[in-house]
């Protein structure tokens, strides 16, 4: 469903999106409260809002498709005019992604695209309600002030030093990442680092964004169980990174930072390789359905929807899929899929990496 007026919408998306194909509908609503009444009475997959909407506000209109359609995706459209600033507090805790405005018909079928891609990957109507009811991830306050007092020290920080605070947070991680990788602030290259995704927002933009996920963030965990997911992440992430190829070794790293992101959501549980899943939402699952809304790079929320059956990963040969799940193992101290590592020729590397797991974990010296 598309509301708002021609301008931000334009008229040749619905003939775009016939032509591509029969697999999605085009409703087209000009204002607020008509837009409401048909989420109250169809089903919809993806909503578009434009960033002005006759009667009602864009984030109301938001809001209610929560309430009213939580497995929808929420796209928001974000001016040209408001151009390198990010979007409000409330619109970035209520929509899943972002695009620009006036919405162009590649940018839309990119996204319709991914949508189709990520319903294929987890196709659970019980987890796309779930993370639909969700406003937005939870973090850990103090952030936003580190990275101020950072950024006021006399000698100069670069944006290395800058992505390695960002990175103490997995969850405005991968606020950061959503946001660059959205059409509004992509320049054409996906961008799966911390590092770059901070040159591209700059540094103004991105103080904003930590500074929007701290206030609308609530804790649903303990300081202490937060403070031992956040040192998990940080040494799964060192670890993956050194069990790739240079060209590899920063997605992979991004991809186990963001592995247990899915234990930030409340009514989540953790998963581990004996547990089956009924009814209970797992972490690994609802992790990566959380990031695909976001637009993140496929092979991220591959990672972590595989992370702990890493056999499922469209790729045969050992990648970001198979770093993440033997960096967690590894780091949890727990069992790794021998079998998994025998197919995809990696089994001989499990003692150096068994080796430099230990020397994070501070049971062994450092590696040679």
């Amino acid at each position: 469903m598309l509301v708002g007026d021609e301008a931000a919408l334009p008229a040749e998306l619905s003939e775009f999106i016939h032509a591509w194909g029969d697999e999605w509908e085009v409703t087209r609503v000009s204002d607020g409260n008509s837009a409401v009444a048909e989420l109250a009475s169809h089903p919809i997959d993806a909503l578009i809002v434009a960033p002005h909407v006759v009667g009602l506000p864009p984030t109301m209109l938001l809001l209610q498709a929560r309430t009213l359609r939580p497995e929808a995706i929420r796209i928001a459209l974000v001016s040209e005019h408001n151009a390198g600033r990010p979007p409000s507090a409330r619109l970035i805790g209520l929509a899943h992604r972002f695009l620009p405005s006036p919405l162009a018909p590649e940018a839309l079928l990119e996204a319709l695209s991914s949508i189709e891609e990520l319903r294929e990957l987890l196709d659970n109507p019980q987890l796309r309600n779930a993370i639909g009811r969700i406003e937005k991830l939870p973090s850990p306050p103090g952030l936003y002030l580190s990275l101020t007092a950072a950024l006021e020290q006399d000698n100069a920080i670069d944006n290395g030093q800058i992505a390695d605070l960002v990175a103490t947070d997995p969850a405005i991680a991968a606020k950061v990442l959503q946001l660059s990788n959205s059409v509004f602030f992509n320049s054409g290259r996906t961008i799966t680092d911390l590092r770059t995704a901070v040159t591209r927002l700059g540094l103004a933009t991105l103080r904003d964004l930590v500074l929007a996920s701290e206030v609308f963030s609530s804790s649903i965990i303990s300081e202490e169980k937060r403070a031992q997911l956040q040192q998990r992440a940080m040494m799964s992430a060192r670890l993956a990174s050194r069990l790739l190829p240079s060209s590899s070794a920063e997605l992979g790293a991004t991809a186990a930072l963001l592995a247990d992101i899915g234990l930030l959501l409340p009514g989540v549980v953790e998963q581990n390789q004996s547990s089956e899943q009924h009814q209970t939402l797992g972490h690994a699952d609802a992790g990566a359905y959380l990031l695909g809304l976001w637009g993140l790079p496929m092979p991220i929320i591959e990672a972590v929807a595989f992370q702990l059956e890493p056999e499922r990963s469209n790729s045969r040969n050992f990648w970001v899929t198979g770093a993440v799940h033997v960096a967690n193992r590894l780091i949890r101290r727990e069992p790794v899929n021998l079998d998994y590592l025998q197919k995809t020729g990696a089994l001989d590397k499990l003692p150096q990496w068994q080796q430099q797991a230990d020397h994070l974990l501070g049971l062994a010296a450092q590696p040679a």
